[in-house]
């Protein structure tokens, strides 16, 4: 076998491989015993067919198509290794000859994994945030605690609407002095400073008094969902109808027995200190991990090639997706609501995924620095971890890891894991 190799844009390589007649003059009886296997032949038994009542009955271009497919990938496989090349995208096959008689000739366009130089992984300074709570916070997670045993009462009569609010309002909006489609509402009900509504209507609501009529002016934004409101003046003809505002209970001994299984307000403030400190905790190392592998990436030397930042980016485009759907959303609805296209997604994701993809480089080279494998037990427990998330059995996580073939992607994950907690593990003290 022969092969070349030329180097072209994008960091791509494109092979030529070159195999002997005669290796492909094997290749084309066994694709047509294995074809008088699969058809049906009148006056024959499967698979007794004679060579040429095959290539008679299927074509002599399928014969031959089968044959490449028989040949190609071990060749391929062997052109790799002579190139010394780890492909990271599946190749783009060309067939230049595929005759009988003849040397087999194709061409195979890949993208090489790209070289990684590494540079400090081990012993990376990482300075962690010291995990501070605060009176003010703690006493802000105690109005909670308030917030949720609220009701909500009538706000005396002849009283004006105030920030915070709870409102219910007639509107009708007028643009160029004419209704327009979904500008019209009876009895909506609208927190005043929610800024669920357009900026500036909710503020111009305060001070109005229940039954008062009132003109609120506003823009519609430049990105307005709806394309023909965009940037347009409108005029909201709005008439409160009710106002009704929170009525908390005194923070006391007596909200700390019904909310918690405490009986004072002050046991309940030591173990909301408590929890907060522990979270604070957690964040500060987590934040110190990231910032360790984000360190050790930057450190890396690499060109990627623009494919694998693009892959990426579908990558996650299609789990956007799928998580949508979960969701009961469909994606084209999804980039309807908020004014974008397949396009401008894309391109907010790059950078985000560029990042990604240096980060599995680093990983996969620190990896091999340090013989870091993935042992049996490693994938069983991301098994278990996968199937404790999912409601399922480990067992029917395997199995559907192994019918939808992605073995191969959760090993690939485990020990960019392990890598990971390696970097971790060896954070400067």
């Amino acid at each position: 076998m022969k092969v070349t190799a030329e180097h072209g844009e994008n960091q791509q390589v494109t092979l030529t491989i070159e195999v002997e007649a005669a290796e492909l003059g094997k290749a084309v009886e066994r694709a047509a015993k294995q074809l008088a296997g699969h058809v049906n032949i009148p006056g024959f038994r499967r698979g007794k067919a004679p060579r040429k009542i095959v290539e008679r009955h299927v074509g002599r271009d399928a014969l031959m198509q089968e044959a490449f497919d028989l040949i190609a990938p071990k060749a391929f496989g062997e052109a790799l290794d002579d190139q010394k090349i780890e492909p990271v995208t599946r190749p783009d096959i060309d067939i230049i000859t595929l005759e009988e008689g003849k040397n087999l000739v194709f061409k195979a366009v890949v993208t090489p994994r790209p070289e990684v130089r590494l540079g400090e992984y081990k012993g990376i300074s990482v300075p962690k945030e010291e995990a501070k709570v605060t009176d003010e916070e703690v006493e802000q997670r105690l109005k909670t605690f308030q917030d949720r045993q609220s009701t909500m009462v009538d706000v005396p009569e002849g009283s004006a609407v105030e920030n915070g609010d709870f409102t219910t309002l007639d509107f009708k909006g007028l643009v160029d002095g004419k209704p327009f489609e979904g500008g019209e509402g009876k009895d909506y009900p609208l927190q005043i400073g929610s800024g669920s509504f357009i900026p500036g209507f909710e503020d111009q609501l305060v001070g109005a008094r229940v039954g008062e009529e009132r003109d609120v002016s506003v823009t519609f934004p430049e990105d307005y969902h709806t394309a023909a409101l965009a940037g347009k003046p409108a005029v909201f003809k709005c008439t409160v109808r009710s106002i009704k505002r929170k009525e908390l209970p005194e923070l006391d001994d007596a909200l700390a027995k019904k909310v918690s299984k405490f009986e004072t307000l002050d046991e309940l403030r030591a173990d909301v200190r408590k929890n907060m400190e522990e979270a604070a905790e957690r964040r500060a190392e987590n934040d110190q991990k990231t910032a360790a592998i984000d360190k050790a990436t930057e450190n890396v030397t690499v060109d990627i090639p623009p494919v694998m930042v693009e892959n990426r980016v579908s990558s996650m485009i299609q789990e956007m997706a799928m998580r949508l759907e979960q969701q009961g959303m469909k994606f084209e609805r999804y980039l309807q609501y908020a004014n974008t296209d397949i396009q401008k997604l894309r391109e907010q994701y790059r950078e985000a995924a560029e990042k990604n993809v240096r980060t599995d480089l680093m990983l996969e080279e620190v990896a091999r620095a340090e013989n870091i494998k993935v042992e049996a037990a490693d994938l069983d427990a991301e098994v278990a971890g996968m199937a404790a998330a999912y409601g399922a059995t480990p067992h029917q996580v395997q199995k559907i890891i192994k019918e939808q073939g992605r073995v191969g992607d959760l090993a690939a994950t485990v020990l960019r894991k392990k890598t990971a907690q390696f970097i971790i593990d060896n954070i400067a003290k």
